[in-house]
């Protein structure tokens, strides 16, 4: 480490796997994606999330082991926030409200829930801080925008808000501007499709992925309310099954039977007709997302970014642009960078240019 060096481990537990990065300030030493197999997994079905913790905290400790790294070089250890209430954008310090939300479940279960625990095992041992980035419970909706057309039904704010941050924030480097004077579309287009619109430094409205706007590839997105409520009381399945068809084998998946979308694209190459047809659809809908967060602006937008796993396909890309180049500029960031996302804010507040956000008073259920 050379002088003035911050050395961050940066975790991001997944349903899977878990991908871990160590980081000496804005350099990447080391990435890893710790993939559970099936058999390690099985002792877990149907067990609480957080059962998991003990096992995936010692295989990140065996790879940063054989990897050469004592956990007392690491300044501060940061994890991918998981379901917890309703929060401003920030760094925020692992404290026992944070940990009190994420092992109520309140808010939800998801392995992202497993980041604050990490961080917080792995930095006691390490003498080191621990903090999570931009959770997807990141709220900064405008008023309006909270409104959902039911008083019986809140409208929630939950979204990929590390990477659409990260990458909004990044662009704005590039322009050398700042994320508060930019007007931004950004489109995360992942396992699901969250689409934001960005002013003054916030994200002031985004659709729920898998809930809202466009279906993703096994997501079913914004569906007619009448026909599920319909199939609610079929008598054919249980709430948990139908959670399930909706949004682990909707979208792309139920009509299809896969979740790759080059295998989408391979078998429109070969003349699938039905292939096509919902790889458009789901383009067109997109699409259409993004121009309705435009008037979210008020049409007066700098710039339209991509960004997620399926900003891949240059095929997508293609046909996204078509449709949308007229809003603004267009502007593609691949991948999710949220393991740097992660490490950027932990030394954010390490080096003093940002104050560790802390959770106060009791959760709201």
């Amino acid at each position: 480490m050379q002088a003035g060096e911050w050395r961050v481990l940066a975790i991001n537990p997944g349903s899977t796997s878990t991908k871990i990065a160590v980081y000496a300030n804005d350099r990447a030493e080391l990435v890893r994606n710790l993939d559970h197999s099936e058999s390690e997994m099985e002792q877990f079905r149907g067990r609480p999330i957080l059962d998991q913790l003990e096992f995936r905290q010692s295989r990140i400790e065996r790879e940063l082991s054989d990897a050469g790294y004592r956990l007392e070089q690491f300044h501060a250890i940061v994890g991918r926030g998981g379901l917890m209430r309703p929060v401003a954008s920030g760094t925020y310090r692992v404290n026992e409200a944070m940990l009190e939300d994420l092992r109520s479940t309140r808010y939800g279960e998801h392995a992202s829930n497993l980041g604050a625990f990490l961080a917080q095992a792995i930095g006691g041992k390490a003498g080191a801080e621990a903090f999570i980035v931009d959770p997807v419970s990141v709220d900064e909706f405008s008023e309006p925008a909270r409104i959902s057309g039911s008083a019986l039904v809140g409208r929630q704010c939950l979204s990929h808000a590390l990477n659409t941050k990260a990458v909004a924030k990044r662009y704005a480097r590039e322009q050398g501007r700042t994320y508060a004077e930019l007007r931004l579309v950004v489109a995360h287009l992942g396992s699901g499709i969250s689409v934001s619109a960005h002013e003054g430094g916030k994200m002031i409205d985004v659709n729920v992925a898998g809930q809202e706007g466009a279906f993703a590839m096994d997501r079913s997105g914004g569906l007619q309310i009448q026909k599920v409520i319909q199939l609610c009381f079929s008598g054919k399945y249980t709430e948990k099954q139908l959670w399930n068809l909706l949004n682990r084998e909707g979208g792309v998946y139920s009509y299809l039977g896969t979740k790759d979308l080059r295998e989408v694209e391979r078998r429109i190459e070969a003349g699938d007709g039905q292939a096509a047809l919902i790889f458009d659809a789901m383009a067109y809908q997109t699409a259409k997302d993004i121009g309705a967060m435009a008037t979210v602006l008020n049409g007066r937008v700098d710039a339209v970014l991509l960004t997620g796993g399926m900003a891949y396909s240059q095929k997508l890309v293609k046909q996204l642009c078509e449709a949308i180049q007229w809003i603004a500029p267009v502007t593609v960031y691949t991948g999710e960078d949220e393991l740097q996302a992660l490490a950027e804010g932990a030394i954010r507040v390490l080096c003093g240019e940002e104050q560790a956000r802390e959770l106060e008073g009791e959760a709201q259920g």
